[in-house]
């Protein structure tokens, strides 16, 4: 397996949808996006997505240089047509947008329609942290697993993520799917070659199963049972019913080359400052984070993490030795680069 620095990876990334005529700054976010969810170690989410966010982009099911419109709300809220961009670029204005509003009114929100897969959530609820800010996004998704109970695919994994400020720690990111994994995850394992749990999938006749093909086709399962398919259908109503976008069973993921997403998000900042001071809340969030690592862990515990912590020091690691790309990921990368007259740094 290709060892890749993310810097290289990154430039890589960006060319590819500049050579399909994406304009240089929305290629670049989008590459960033990508090689920062390999930086996290979230491989399911990083650069093995690049064609297929392409495809989409050839077909002419999302164009990745449209300019999202913002319609003026009521005070702190209002709402964006993404006019079927990329979801990344659609999250990010509608991140900066919400921050915006709470700069003036404590809180803004951004009620988000007509966008796409943007892929890592916490790339964008990080801004908000940045800012100073309580960050939160939720978007719908196409249908990845079934009402609980039944064996079709009609619910989305429509996941959802909050980050804000921890003190002296990097911040506290919080970004969870609604399936018991997200969906890339059994794509990764199929690319490697790997079972997956047993606990992951169901196949079409909705037995369990360990073969991620098989749980591709079928239905994977909500986490918590019960309870992820019961927030997952939340989401789905703040992220697309609320913003007048698609939901349930008329979304469409990147995971094909056609048709319209009609993706929706809800986009949310709290300026801390508006409910007390910036510097009492990180040093509350210090001593929070203190007294959850202070815990007495089990034998086979070496550390206790808050959330967003591993994804940090992966972070920081990968930055210096670089990104372990799987082979299969790295020859497709290369055969699909080719034909755009680029050959792959690695």
């Amino acid at each position: 397996m290709p060892i890749v620095q993310h810097d290289v990876l990154r430039s890589f990334a960006s060319q590819c949808y500049r050579a399909m005529g994406v304009a240089a700054e929305a290629a670049d976010l989008v590459a960033d996006t990508l090689v920062q969810a390999d930086l996290w170690g979230h491989q399911s989410h990083g650069v093995m997505r690049i064609f297929w966010y392409a495809a989409r982009l050839q077909s002419g099911a999302m164009n990745g240089n449209v300019q999202p419109k913002t319609t003026p709300g009521l005070g702190a809220i209002c709402t964006m047509d993404g006019q079927g961009g990329m979801g990344q670029l659609v999250a990010k204005a509608a991140m900066t947008h919400a921050i915006t509003l709470a700069r003036t009114h404590g809180i803004g929100a951004v009620a988000v329609r007509n966008s796409g897969h943007f892929g890592t959530a916490m790339y964008f609820t990080r801004m908000a942290a940045e800012a100073g800010c309580v960050g939160f996004i939720s978007t719908n998704a196409s249908p990845a697993m079934a009402p609980w109970g039944g064996v079709e695919k009609r619910v989305g994994n429509n996941p959802w993520s909050w980050a804000a400020p921890a003190g002296s720690h990097p911040p506290m990111m919080l970004d969870i799917a609604n399936t018991a994994v997200a969906r890339g995850k059994l794509y990764l394992a199929r690319q490697r070659g790997e079972e997956i749990p047993a606990s992951w999938a169901i196949d079409v006749q909705g037995n369990a199963t360990v073969d991620p093909a098989e749980g591709i086709a079928g239905t994977i399962l909500p986490m918590g049972g019960h309870k992820g398919y019961a927030i997952s259908i939340a989401m789905d109503m703040l992220s697309g019913v609320l913003t007048g976008s698609h939901f349930g069973r008329s979304v469409v993921g990147p995971y094909v080359p056609d048709g319209k997403s009609g993706v929706g998000h809800m986009v949310m900042a709290i300026d801390i400052t508006a409910c007390r001071p910036l510097a009492e809340f990180n040093a509350d969030m210090d001593r929070m984070i203190a007294d959850l690592k202070a815990t007495p862990r089990r034998d086979d515990v070496p550390e206790i993490h808050y959330p967003g912590e591993i994804e940090a020091k992966s972070d920081v690691l990968l930055r210096q030795i670089g990104i372990d790309l799987p082979n299969e990921t790295a020859n497709e990368l290369r055969k699909k680069a080719y034909p755009l007259g680029i050959t792959a740094p690695f």
